[in-house]
């Protein structure tokens, strides 16, 4: 049996949501990832220039996390659940992928969008994950999808 882990950071609800149905599908345990200063709904405002989420895309910049999974190197199959921000994992997923050695973990992305698809959004997140891994699945999802299928798909 694999020991499960779902991680996701959620801004809005949505990727909560979706992160609570694939880790009732899977059987395994959460971990929301939150930001040591919450946004705010001014912060995630993607079309004001001046936003936090757009300085920190553009900057670069990681993001201080409130808190760390404990046993990480128990778990073997981690989903990882976002919001796309301009088309990849927000900062804040990338801080969070670096924290931890990801050797022997199959990793399953996740994501919720208003348009977007989960496009090179895997590629972009290599240079964050350390160790050898496997990636074996990403996905973008609405509120209302079934998730099923997928989730039994990587747990079996």
């Amino acid at each position: 049996m694999r020991k499960v882990l779902t991680v996701f950071f959620s801004a809005e609800g949505t990727t909560a949501e979706v992160a609570a149905k694939i880790n009732e599908a899977a059987g395994g345990e959460m971990f929301e990832v939150k930001p040591a200063v919450p946004y705010s709904k001014a912060d995630i405002n993607w079309k004001n220039p001046l936003a936090r989420c757009n300085k920190e895309k553009i900057g670069k910049k990681d993001i201080e996390i409130v808190d760390r999974v404990q046993g990480f190197e128990e778990y073997d199959t981690v989903f990882v659940g976002f919001p796309i921000w301009y088309y990849g994992a927000p900062n804040i997923i990338c801080s969070f992928m670096k924290q931890y050695e990801w050797s022997g973990k199959r990793i399953a992305l996740f994501a919720t969008s208003g348009g977007s698809d989960i496009g090179k959004t895997a590629g972009k997140l290599r240079p964050f994950i350390s160790g050898d891994y496997r990636l074996i699945a990403a996905k973008v999802f609405k509120p209302g999808d079934d998730v099923t299928d997928w989730v039994e798909d990587i747990v079996k």
